[in-house]
C-alpha cells in the first residue's frame, strides 16, 4: 500500500475535474470505478475509485482519492492497493507506487487559480 497526503488551494471542482481527467489520460487500462459526492453549506467531499492493469507487476491495482474542499482550502489523500502477487506479504508495489505517482504528478501539475 502506498500513501500520498497534500494540501493545496484553488477551485474544488476544477481540482476534482483535474485530477480524474489526468488519472484517465495517463493510462490506456485506467478506469473511473465509482465515486460519491458530499457537500454542506462550503465543505464538499469527493470519494473516487480508480483501478488500473499494471504491466510491470501483471495485476490490477486501484487508487481511491478523496478530496476535502472548503472555500479555497484543499486536502488530497489517496491510497494505493493491489499489485503483489504474494500470498501473506507484499513483495511487488511497483505497479502501486506507479499508479501513485500518476496522482502525484497531476497535483504537481495543478494550478489552483
Amino acid at each position: 500500500m502506498a500513501k500520498f497526503e497534500k494540501y493545496l488551494s484553488g477551485d474544488f471542482d476544477r481540482f476534482l475535474n483535474h485530477v480524474h481527467n489526468t488519472i484517465l489520460s495517463k493510462s490506456i487500462s485506467a478506469t473511473f470505478e465509482d465515486g460519491s459526492d458530499f457537500r454542506q453549506g462550503d465543505l464538499k467531499i469527493a470519494v473516487r475509485v480508480y483501478e488500473r492493469y499494471s504491466y510491470l507487476g501483471q495485476n490490477r491495482v486501484s487508487l481511491n482519492v478523496t478530496i476535502v474542499g472548503q472555500g479555497q482550502s484543499l486536502f488530497c489523500s489517496a491510497i494505493a492497493s493491489g499489485g503483489s502477487q504474494a500470498m501473506f506479504f507484499k513483495i511487488n508495489t511497483f505497479g502501486e507506487r506507479g499508479f501513485l505517482n500518476t496522482l502525484a504528478n497531476a497535483i504537481d501539475g495543478y494550478q489552483g487559480y
